[in-house]
This record gives C-alpha cells, structure tokens and sequence, in this order.
C-alpha cells in the first residue's frame, strides 16, 4: 500500500503564502510525476501544478507566477509555495502520485485526504 500525506494548508488573509508538503510512504519502487490539484464544492477537481521526476514543471494560468510545485526524490515528498494568495484559491488541496511499487509493476495514482487552504479578503 501507498500512503499519501499532506500538511501545511490553514487560514490565510488575502496576500499572505502559505507551504503545502505531502509524503509519500509505503511500498514505493519508484515515484513518477507528482500534481497538486485543488477542488471546491460543487466543482471538478482541477489541476494547479505538476512536477516530473526530473524536475519539469507546468502550472494552471490561474496560479503562475504565484505558485512553485518542487519535490524531493530522496525522501519522496512534494510541495506547493503558494504566495500572493487570493480568495479565490480557497479550495481542498490535494496530492497525487504515479507511483510503481515493484520493478515489473505498472504506474498507479494514489491521492492524499486533502487539505483545507482558506483565503479571506
């Protein structure tokens, strides 16, 4: 089993940034691309950033500029520096992975529980 962890969401006025990190654990060979997607109620979940093991990014229009998606292949963790904030990026974060948990198995998504980011104005 693969285990999805994240932390650092909460209650942010309007400018204000706030680090979103989530760890992964378990039974992992290897971690492909990591995402960072943020749903609100009554909307589809929408991608904000992904990263690939090498490195390579790309963001929603919505948040360029104000979010960096960076990750640790080391201890197989991913983050989102949200700076600049706006109202209208209050939404549940959460973490998903493609994950292989043995050489001859194929990739996987596992998503973490989500994180509450609240932005006032």
């Amino acid at each position: 089993q693969v285990q999805l962890v994240e932390s650092g969401g909460g209650l942010v006025q309007a400018g204000g940034s706030l680090r979103l990190s989530c760890a992964a654990s378990g039974r992992i060979f290897e971690i492909n691309d990591m995402r960072w997607y943020r749903q609100t109620p009554g909307k589809q979940r929408e991608l904000v950033a992904a990263i690939t093991f090498g490195g390579s990014t790309n963001y929603a229009n919505s948040v360029k500029g104000r979010f960096t998606i960076s990750r640790d292949n080391a201890n197989s963790a991913v983050y989102l520096q949200m700076n600049s904030l706006k109202p209208e990026d209050t939404a549940v974060y959460f973490c998903n992975a493609d994950v292989r948990v043995g050489i001859l198995s194929r990739l996987e998504g596992y998503w973490g529980q989500g994180t509450q980011v609240t932005v006032s104005s």
